[in-house]
């Protein structure tokens, strides 16, 4: 096998939501694989201290929710400092409600965060891979893609959304040199389940549900990402790839 398919040695890498959780372990996953990393997020304090944990990376502060201010952030860091050769749309959120009672700001909310947002960067940065003929554009979707649980139908709503796009982005950008896939991940223990790996009443359901056992640990998603990310993946597009212990494919 050629290994060197998954060099990213020369690419640079902007990852959303990039200071904690699963953002910030593909950003050490990439910067491992020899990409220059280039982390964002709103809380510019916590974006100094992820980056200074990972050798070279830049940050770009910016709200993925707001458009003008995305292409703005993505326009001026390309002129300045080069070209963004791998994005990863990983910005996003939760909220556990039951759906009648499920606050019609917080469906607005959800809707700009884990849906709006891949649109917004995603074109933005497309738009300069375009012109270069290539790129590789990394969403990240979830279990729930495929998958429904009480408490969370609005979240379901905008991860099928985020498959989706993704087909669409590849076949209007696959013509034009880019990769354009996602990433499913199944139930990881990051902040944004905290209140799920606390109850073990949910973790043992897990445990059963799941055919690896377990809640999978976010290092486990740095592989697929490079995958995706590299030329090991030249002629892959349009593919929801699922990192889940089995958890969809088991009943």
């Amino acid at each position: 096998m050629n290994y060197k398919l998954f060099d990213l040695s020369g690419k640079r890498a902007l990852i959303t939501g990039s200071s904690q959780g699963i953002g910030y372990a593909l950003a050490q996953g990439l910067a491992q694989a020899g990409a220059q990393i280039v982390l964002n997020g709103r809380d510019v304090a916590k974006l100094a201290e992820a980056a200074d944990t990972i050798p070279d990376a830049l940050t770009l502060a910016f709200d993925v929710t707001r458009h003008e201010e995305v292409r703005h952030a993505v326009d001026g860091f390309e002129a300045e400092n080069g070209a963004i050769d791998i994005l990863v749309n990983n910005a996003g959120m939760q909220h556990r409600t039951s759906l009648e009672d499920f606050p019609a700001d917080m469906f607005e909310k959800l809707l700009q965060t884990n849906i709006a947002s891949v649109f917004h960067v995603g074109q933005a940065v497309a738009r300069h891979m375009i012109g270069r003929g290539k790129g590789h554009i990394i969403n990240i979707a979830s279990v729930q893609t495929l998958l429904a649980r009480p408490g969370i139908a609005p979240y379901t709503a905008t991860k099928g959304a985020v498959a989706n796009l993704t087909k669409g982005m590849a076949t209007d950008w696959a013509q034009l040199g880019l990769n354009c896939n996602a990433i499913a991940p199944g139930y990881f223990d990051t902040p944004l389940n905290a209140a799920l790996v606390a109850d073990p009443e949910f973790s043992a359901w897990l445990a059963k549900r799941t055919p690896a056992g377990r809640w999978g640990n976010v290092e486990e998603l740095q592989g697929a990402c490079i995958f995706l990310a590299s030329d090991a993946a030249s002629f892959v597009n349009g593919h929801t790839l699922f990192v889940d212990g089995g958890i969809t494919a088991s009943l």
